[in-house]
């Protein structure tokens, strides 16, 4: 039995695991970067504790898609997971996970691993391409923060 397939995406920050970790809960910072150009998130809410909302409303060239989950794990500097749902999906109620890891690595940078499970299979090749353009999207912005 194979098992189901997992979006892997991993790159090597310019900041520290606390930096690049904080990118992902400020609501501000994530606007900058979060979904991939020219799609960009219209709203966002994060509730930065385990059981909190997280919400992007995302403008995907002209329609609106809503993405939903709760936090499942917080550990700063080292570890968020997060609960994924999509209202464009076939069945917009499955519940993925989302599991991103900071590692130190080197002089003040981060090797940040995106983890992306659960995902129908109609969603795997669009999410590989969208999590691999918005950590090179976070990578291109840290620098200038």
């Amino acid at each position: 039995m194979t098992s189901p397939p997992v979006v892997r995406v991993q790159r090597v920050m310019p900041a520290r695991p606390e930096e690049v970790f904080d990118e992902w809960l400020d609501p501000e910072a994530l606007a900058d970067w979060m979904c991939p150009r020219p799609v960009r998130c219209v709203a966002i809410t994060v509730e930065p504790h385990v059981g909190g909302r997280v919400r992007f409303d995302v403008d995907d060239s002209g329609s609106l898609v809503l993405i939903t989950g709760q936090f499942l794990d917080i550990d700063r500097p080292r570890l968020l997971r997060f609960t994924w749902s999509h209202s464009g999906w076939t069945d917009p109620t499955v519940t993925s996970v989302v599991n991103v890891a900071f590692e130190p690595f080197g002089e003040d940078q981060t090797l940040m691993s995106i983890e992306h499970s659960l995902l129908p299979p109609e969603a795997i090749e669009d999410h590989d391409l969208g999590w691999t353009a918005t950590a090179d999207q976070l990578m291109a912005l840290l620098p200038r923060r």
